[in-house]
């Protein structure tokens, strides 16, 4: 193409993108829930945005995995900083995971940000908004808050802390200091917005709204009558319910166990992924002999429609005590396969409401085993409602649970 004179000036006179850091622990090529979710934030944000991205070292899905220190990928330039990757799973080797990456990113924040660049940073390690906080005021920039999960309502849920301990109390001191200074907060559930307006009262700070997405193009319906895992384990009689994704401390599994044994042969449940609670499964197994339990390793995510559509109901469980403190994320690919959803959850939670609203199947309060199992007697009557109702499902990740409509709330909440 012949380059002009006027098309010369009009890329001079070109107004320069506004400069975005997208900071995150994880991030691609991580495929973990926030690795993911990240990654395509920052990408799809940097049509609008000069997207650059503050991460550490791959430790989840692919941990042991060297990515480079700077690499650009997709239109975003990613820095990595230093930091041990250490067994998350053991509480001792989190907490150094955390310290060495949270002191990493304070000097990268430092020689990196710019008075006047817009930070989005999230709550994954709960460390590392209040470093990236403290690095952009010091820097004269502003930030703006991603909460995936709300801490200290986490740790106090999963028994970690107790409400009224000085743990606790502390923690909340800080946040109020940290939503007090956000340009903005982003949440993932009306119930989450709900606590977190009481927490930030007396702040002109705005909260937005934003749910996760189900990935339409990756995950599509399939029939269950020619799915290999279905197969490969003899269930093709049986009422498949399907729980993929971490199992850990916030995953209520207690109440299914315990259930199990009231159960007939009808109904067969299938986990698939990894945590610390997946020990309590395998315990389970051994020492029950329960025939109507399956424990599978994690899978890649690119194999997600094979393994979602692996059963009739999709399962999301909670802890007692979630309410407005996370919105699994995997719920949107269950619906995007789908699939109805049976939810373990608070009553009103995020997830409640999504259920209700859409007409995509059943929630029970955590801890309910009697519940749960005449909840379980019930569905085994509706099944021919399931079809139905995962049509609805797919129809609600289509209309509702987009990525672009969540990149266009992403970019009204940060502009």
């Amino acid at each position: 193409m012949k380059v002009t004179s006027q098309t010369k000036n009009a890329k001079e006179t070109q107004t320069p993108l506004a400069k975005l850091w997208v900071v995150s622990e994880v991030f691609y090529p991580e495929e973990t829930s926030t690795g993911y979710y990240l990654t395509e934030i920052a990408e799809g944000l940097s049509t609008d945005f000069d997207v650059k991205v503050l991460c550490g070292q791959p430790n989840y899905s692919i941990r042991g995995t060297r990515a480079p220190k700077k690499e650009s990928h997709e239109g975003v330039e990613i820095f990595r900083a230093a930091g041990t990757t250490l067994n998350k799973n053991v509480i001792i080797f989190r907490l150094i995971n955390m310290l060495t990456l949270g002191v990493s990113m304070f000097f990268h924040g430092l020689k990196r940000f710019r008075r006047g660049d817009n930070v989005l940073v999230v709550t994954t390690p709960p460390s590392m908004p209040f470093i990236v906080a403290l690095t952009s005021l010091l820097k004269g920039a502003t930030y703006n808050l991603l909460i995936h999960d709300l801490y200290p309502q986490v740790l106090v849920a999963v028994g970690k802390a107790r409400s009224d301990s000085s743990v606790v109390k502390v923690i909340e001191f800080f946040n109020r200091w940290l939503y007090k200074h956000a340009k903005a907060i982003i949440v993932v559930g009306r119930d989450m917005k709900q606590l977190v307006q009481a927490k930030s009262s007396g702040f002109d700070v705005p909260i937005s709204v934003i749910p996760n997405w189900a990935e339409l193009e990756d995950v599509q319906p399939q029939s269950r009558d020619n799915n290999q895992l279905i197969r490969e384990l003899g269930l093709q009689n049986k009422i498949v319910i399907l729980h993929a994704g971490n199992i850990g401390y916030p995953t209520d599994v207690e109440t299914i166990i315990k259930s199990l044994s009231d159960l007939d042969d009808s109904f067969h449940f299938v986990f698939i992924g990894a945590g610390v609670k997946r020990r309590l499964i395998e315990a389970a197994i051994s020492e029950k002999t329960l025939r109507n339990l399956t424990l599978l390793d994690s899978r890649p995510r690119e194999e997600q429609t094979a393994f979602l559509n692996a059963c009739d109901i999709g399962l999301v469980s909670l802890v007692e005590g979630m309410y407005g403190s996370a919105m699994p994320s995997k719920t949107y690919n269950l619906m995007a396969a789908g699939k109805p959803v049976l939810a373990i959850t608070d009553a009103g939670s995020e997830l409640a409401q999504v259920i209700e609203e859409e007409g995509i199947g059943w929630h029970v309060r955590p801890g309910d085993v009697e519940g749960f199992v005449n909840k379980l007697k019930e569905i085994s009557l509706e099944r021919s409602k399931f079809q139905e109702m995962g049509q609805r499902a797919r129809r609600a990740a289509e209309t509702t649970y987009s990525i672009s409509d969540a990149l266009e709330k992403y970019k009204r909440a940060l502009k």
